[in-house]
Parts: structure tokens; C-alpha cells; sequence
């Protein structure tokens, strides 16, 4: 068992603000090969996540504290729709469907989110990445 309270962000979160990704995950999933990849994902603003997509899962993100901006492209390279979700305004999270381009802005230091999608985990190809 592993109780999700303000200690653990605390910690996720100080890995987060000392690495040179600017993130940190805490898995709860045991493997890479689980069926479901389950964890936290503490980001500091200027952490850099490429525009992507996964096309063999669907992936949810729910804020437990913090602002972050989702962004999502279509094929040619265009913005299409941008959301912030802070649970102070009550914007929650985000479900992102299969094969979707996205990426996120972090807006606000100390930021964690609770991540889901189907495993075992895959790495994003270099096909998976979008270069504006």
C-alpha cells in the first residue's frame, strides 16, 4: 500500500526540481511490462516534452496540484485546442485518445499529475514525434 498524501508530492516533486529533465515519475506499477502504467509525474516549468502521440493507447492525466497547459496538434503540424487545468479552477484532468499529437506546459512550480495508459510501456519513436 502506498498512501498518496502531501508527503510523497513533496518528495516526487524535490527529485523533480534537482533533475536535469525537470520530472521525475513514481511508478506504482511493478514493471515496465505491466498491463497498466500507473504513476505520478511530478514537472517543473521548463521541463521539455516534445509533441508526441502513443498509437497503442489512450492516456489520462489527472492534476493533483499545480497548473499545466495540455496542448494538442492534428497531422499538419497545427495547434488545435489548448486546455489548463489547475483543480483550484476546477479543471481536473484530461483524457487523451489513442494517436493523438499533444504535449504540456508546466505553468506552476511543484506541479504533479497521476498518469495512466494501457503497458506494457513502449518508448515514443522517432515516428511518434512531431518537429514543428
Amino acid at each position: 500500500m502506498t498512501l498518496i498524501d502531501q508527503n510523497l508530492l513533496d518528495s516526487v516533486t524535490s527529485q523533480a526540481e534537482v533533475s536535469q529533465r525537470k520530472r521525475m515519475n513514481f511508478n506504482f506499477h511493478e514493471t515496465l511490462e505491466a498491463k497498466a502504467q500507473r504513476l505520478l509525474n511530478a514537472l517543473e516549468p521548463g521541463t521539455e516534452l516534445p509533441i508526441h502521440r502513443h498509437c497503442h493507447t489512450a492516456e489520462t492525466y489527472v492534476l493533483l496540484r499545480g497548473s499545466i497547459r495540455v496542448l494538442f496538434y492534428n497531422k499538419d503540424c497545427e495547434l488545435i485546442e489548448s486546455i489548463v487545468l489547475n483543480p483550484l479552477e476546477g479543471k481536473y484532468g484530461v483524457d487523451i485518445p489513442i494517436g493523438q499529437w499533444h504535449s504540456l506546459e508546466v505553468l506552476e512550480k511543484g506541479t504533479v499529475i497521476f498518469e495512466v495508459k494501457e503497458g506494457p510501456y513502449t518508448p515514443i519513436g522517432v515516428d511518434d514525434i512531431m518537429v514543428l
